[in-house]
């Protein structure tokens, strides 16, 4: 059964989707990841791993929820700004191809964590695939744009930490998505789990610190992400997290970021 945190995360995507006017793949896709019980059972036990077995943040259907509509808002910026993604500019697909791609790279980048913590991008790769062909199969009858979409789908899931490089837009906004879901929901059930110290506790609190992470349109970029915190700790989940997954995104150049404690002025990073 969904949580009503996932249930508000599953209307927000669809409605932003919907708010696209597009042909009606891209819901029907969201529609079918949302259902998919095979996704729901990797993700919850994968955040099982993280949280209970790891003591990590969550990483599980909130999270990948939270990407997914964090990259669907900047691929709308873009889209508003008249960015061309990867496969338009390569003649390889349309707007709502990419978007497809960018969804379901949301929704599955962490299901590797089911399997633990090193390496977990790459084996959400290879258990992501059949999961992927099963979905786009229902969505494409052409096996090429098949091809093409699942591929750019991986290279997101696969290029999220940002310790691999990737080269298509569509995979920067799912890097950049990822480091924006930062703020201190993420961290509070193993705040409250959590008694003795541990490597790995400054981005719990770091992340308790991170009142809201809001993306709109950017002054003088398509996209801009401010972080407001409530103390300056937080500002290692900005520095040490965000800013490294904008630099390794072939997105950045389309990104500003400011970054404030609460009653203070916003420091620009970009």
């Amino acid at each position: 059964m969904r949580s009503s945190k996932e249930i508000s995360m599953d209307t927000k995507i669809i409605k932003t989707i919907e708010s696209f006017k597009l042909s009606g793949k891209a819901v029907e896709t969201a529609s079918l990841v949302i259902d998919d019980e095979e996704i729901r059972a990797i993700q919850d036990y994968g955040n099982i791993v993280s949280i209970k077995r790891l003591g990590f943040n969550d990483h599980g259907p909130v999270h990948m929820r939270t990407v997914a509509h964090n990259a669907v808002v900047m691929m709308g910026l873009l889209r508003d700004a008249k960015v061309q993604t990867s496969l338009e500019a390569e003649n390889c697909g349309c707007f709502e191809d990419s978007l497809i791609a960018v969804v379901l790279a949301g929704f599955l980048h962490d299901i590797g964590m089911s399997l633990g913590r090193q390496d977990h991008e790459m084996h959400s790769a290879y258990m992501a695939y059949p999961i992927l062909d099963r979905i786009l199969t229902g969505i494409y009858t052409d096996v090429h744009q098949r091809v093409v979409v699942r591929s750019l789908a991986l290279e997101g899931i696969a290029g999220h930490m940002g310790n691999r490089q990737v080269y298509s837009l569509e995979a920067g906004v799912i890097l950049i998505a990822d480091g924006c879901d930062m703020t201190k929901g993420r961290a509070r059930i193993p705040m409250h789990l959590s008694s003795a110290p541990k490597v790995g506790d400054i981005h719990k609190y770091s992340a308790n610190s991170i009142e809201e992470v809001r993306l709109s349109s950017g002054k003088e970029r398509p996209i801009r992400i401010d972080v407001e915190m409530s103390s300056e700790v937080g500002l290692f989940q900005v520095e040490e997290v965000l800013l490294g997954k904008i630099a390794a995104s072939p997105a950045k150049g389309y990104v500003e970021l400011y970054a404030m404690v609460q009653g203070c002025e916003p420091k620009q990073y970009m």
